[in-house]
């Protein structure tokens, strides 16, 4: 079974900046994109960045220029860099991956989710 921990969540004021990380645990044989989604209150969960195994990103307009994803597949480990952030950032950010499992089967997994939290 597949895990993903992400954690690097908490309260930061508007301007600030903050680092998630999310780490994949279990049996498999390799991870293909991962991502991070948000889900504020009241709203639905949104894409807010993506990155392949080979490392090509892709952003939310929302969020260019301000976040900054990155991996590091002999880890297996994903981040977010938010720098600038802004009280519209506040939601629970998810991490997400598309992991080929030893059943030799893709599944997508989720992260329970860290809250971040921008004060204005």
């Amino acid at each position: 079974q597949v895990q993903l921990v992400d954690s690097g969540g908490g309260l930061v004021q508007a301007g600030g900046s903050l680092r998630l990380s999310c780490a994949a645990s279990g049996r498999f044989f390799r991870i293909n994109a991962m991502g991070w989604y948000r889900q504020a209150p009241g709203r639905q969960r949104e894409l807010v960045t993506t990155i392949t195994s080979g490392g090509t990103t892709n952003y939310a307009d929302s969020v260019k220029g301000r976040f900054t994803i990155s991996r590091d597949n002999a880890k297996n480990t994903v981040y977010l860099q938010m720098n600038s952030l802004k009280p519209e950032d506040t939601a629970v950010y998810y991490c997400n991956a598309m992991v080929l499992t030893i059943s030799m089967t893709w599944n997508e997994v989720w992260g329970a989710g860290t809250l971040v939290t921008v004060s204005s």
